[in-house]
This record gives C-alpha cells, sequence and structure tokens, in this order.
C-alpha cells in the first residue's frame, strides 16, 4: 500500500516538474528566451537568401551598433558585405545563431561587435571573453580559414558608469586576439573618447547610447583598414 502511495505522489512530481526535472511551467518561461530573436534571424535570412551573390564575403554580425550601420554597403563599396546585425543582441546570442546566420554563407572574413548589451545585463568581462572564445570555437569548427575581426566594445555616455568592465572585457579578448593567428581586434574606443577622456558626445545619438552619423563615419575610417582587399588573398593588418 505505502509502495502504491509513493508511485502516485512520484507521477504528480513528474507532472509538476517535468522529465528533465525542471518545472513545465519554467521550462514554457524560459523559451521565449531561445526564441525571442527568432522573427530578427528569420528576417535576416529571408533577405540575405543563399546563394552565390551572398557567400564568401564580409560579414558584419553583432548587436544594434551593427544592425544601425545602414550605410555598410555604401562605406564599403570595394567589397562584398552583409549585415547580419541584430538589434539587443548579446554576444552569447551571436554564438548561438551563428550556425543560422554567419556559417552557411562561408565568409572569408567576419566582423563581430558585442558585448556592451552582455555587461549592461550584470554579465562579467570573463563571461564576456569566454562568449568570444566559443563564437571563434563556432566559426572555426566549420571554417577553420575564415579570419574573425572584433570590434572593441565602445564607451558610450549612457553605461558610462560600466566603462571599468568595458575595459577590462576589451583587454582579455586584445590578448587573446593577439595569440591566436586569424584574429583580428580593432579598436574604436579610444578614437571615441575626447581629450577630456569621455565619450565625444557629437557622436552620439540623442539617446546617448546609439551613434549618430558621425559616429559612422569614425567607424568606417577606423574599421575599413582591416577588411582585407580580397577574402581570399590580402591580410588584414
Amino acid at each position: 500500500m505505502k509502495f502504491g502511495i509513493f508511485l502516485k505522489l512520484f507521477a504528480a512530481l513528474l507532472l509538476v516538474l517535468g522529465p528533465s526535472g525542471f518545472s513545465v511551467e519554467e521550462t514554457s518561461a524560459a523559451q521565449p528566451l531561445v526564441s525571442k530573436w527568432e522573427k530578427e534571424i528569420a528576417a535576416i535570412e529571408q533577405r540575405d537568401q543563399l546563394g552565390a551573390a551572398t557567400r564568401h564575403g564580409i560579414i558584419f554580425v553583432g548587436s544594434s551598433s551593427i544592425r544601425k550601420w545602414t550605410s555598410l554597403a555604401e562605406d564599403f563599396p570595394q567589397h562584398k558585405v552583409l549585415n547580419h546585425g541584430f538589434g539587443g543582441s548579446q554576444l552569447s546570442d551571436a554564438v548561438s545563431f551563428a550556425d543560422r546566420i554567419v556559417i552557411p554563407y562561408e565568409p572569408g572574413f567576419i566582423v563581430l561587435y558585442s558585448g556592451g548589451n552582455d555587461i549592461n545585463a550584470n554579465r562579467t568581462a570573463d563571461q564576456v571573453f569566454a562568449s568570444f572564445r566559443e563564437f571563434v570555437a563556432r566559426v572555426r569548427e566549420r571554417l577553420p580559414a575564415t579570419r574573425i575581426a572584433f570590434i572593441s566594445i565602445a564607451g558610450n555616455p549612457k553605461r558610462w558608469s560600466q566603462v571599468a568592465e568595458v575595459i577590462r572585457a576589451n583587454a582579455l579578448i586584445e590578448a587573446y586576439t593577439k595569440e591566436n593567428p586569424g584574429l583580428v581586434f580593432i579598436d574604436v574606443f579610444h578614437s571615441m573618447l575626447g581629450i577630456d577622456g569621455l565619450p565625444r558626445p557629437e557622436i552620439f545619438s540623442a539617446d546617448n547610447l546609439h551613434m549618430n552619423a558621425e559616429g559612422y563615419k569614425l567607424w568606417k575610417q577606423v574599421v575599413g583598414p582591416y577588411l582585407p582587399a580580397s577574402c581570399g588573398g590580402t591580410e588584414a593588418r
């Protein structure tokens, strides 16, 4: 009799927790975190359908600073560039969706900007660094010859209180790129500061977070020299 009661209790517990040991309610609540980018990722896939025209070029991927770079193709007309940024994303999201919006396009060169949203979400510099290494590993597993450039996390007026962690994350990633062939670190952080050591207000939009047209002119000047003349030829510096 006692064993029969135990079985009934155990069955009831499984209904609450689910087969994996997590509550059904908790699992369904966590699902949107996995699929929150689905609409934006699907739009990127639809816009840049796989084909000869979209393969073997340069992919820019990352958060809103990439997505809002709407003049990207105009800024680098001599290159075949794709903008696969999705706003508000973290570096860990770039890892999660690399198999859909990066790797299938077989880029010869990848420009990644992300990490600021991670730090704003209370992730540490070490966690951001770990996500970068994971992104590199994910790409290298399928595209071992593809070079990857990381644009340093930028400081901005709105999140200036987080700058110490930003600097630490940049330092970890920069050191890693110097130790590993095929990786490039592009420092925009210092170019975006004034002589007072603070973010230059004239390159930011009214929200004090995202760049305006002047900010992207600066990025064009800093990032441009690192882009390879051809993805299969000239090495980025």
